[in-house]
């Protein structure tokens, strides 16, 4: 993963650089809006961390700028200032996130890793086919395919299936599933969410190895990708 960071303050710019890159990121320290600009259409970057006190061009009219181009990198902004007025500019401005300083490196590496998921995921959604493992889907046929072979599931099957897609890695309650899939509104004590659920493992699971639905034990299921 590539990081483009804007910070000035040189204190924190070192211990982000020195964490990251013990973690094997790869990080492409600037200290100025100007700077930046080099490398923000670079294909290559994954997110920006932004500092908003930059000299010159500051972070928020930065993120203005990258957005007005087009680009749709996922921005993370940190900045000393927590008030609600400064969090919701930097937001509005486009950033996708916005960390207030001091903060913990745990908490900087899962937001980062949460706008790469989110990133990698609108890419995948907004494709025809998407691809999970061994298998092939296709949003607009309603096919499946297993190792290149077409999987027959029923409107429901898919229904639930791409429902499970569209939030992988995240717990799904029974009844949310159940108000998704099947338009009720409230778990009336009915199996079938885990009866369909049966019906899908035995059909997109590989032959060997762990199953993609997970079992969370007294709310619902997952399907783990990660």
């Amino acid at each position: 993963m590539q990081i483009l960071l804007v910070e000035d303050d040189r204190r924190i710019s070192s211990f982000v650089v020195k964490g990251l890159e013990e973690m094997g990121y790869q990080v492409i320290l600037v200290e100025s809006a100007e700077a930046a600009k080099d490398w923000i259409n670079t294909d290559s970057l994954d997110v920006i961390i932004l500092d908003i006190m930059l000299p010159g061009i500051d972070g928020i009219q930065l993120t203005k700028m990258i957005r007005y181009r087009k680009n749709h990198i996922p921005i993370l902004i940190l900045s000393a200032l927590g008030e609600v007025e400064d969090k919701v500019e930097a937001l509005e401005s486009g950033a996708d996130d916005y960390l207030v300083k001091p903060f913990s490196f745990k908490e900087l590496v899962s937001r980062i890793r949460a706008l790469v998921r989110r990133e990698s995921y609108k890419g995948i959604m907004n494709d025809t086919y998407i691809e999970i493992r061994d298998l092939k889907i296709d949003l607009e046929k309603y096919e499946v395919y297993k190792s290149g072979k077409n999987v027959d599931l029923s409107p429901k099957e898919f229904k639930l299936f791409k429902y499970l897609i569209e939030n992988r890695n995240k717990t799904l309650s029974r009844t949310a599933i159940l108000q998704a899939v099947w338009g009720i509104d409230f778990d009336n004590n009915t199996n079938v969410v885990d009866v369909y659920v049966s019906y899908l493992r035995g059909k997109i699971d590989p032959e060997h190895g762990a199953s993609l639905i997970k079992t969370v034990k007294g709310v619902g299921y997952m399907l783990k990708t990660d």
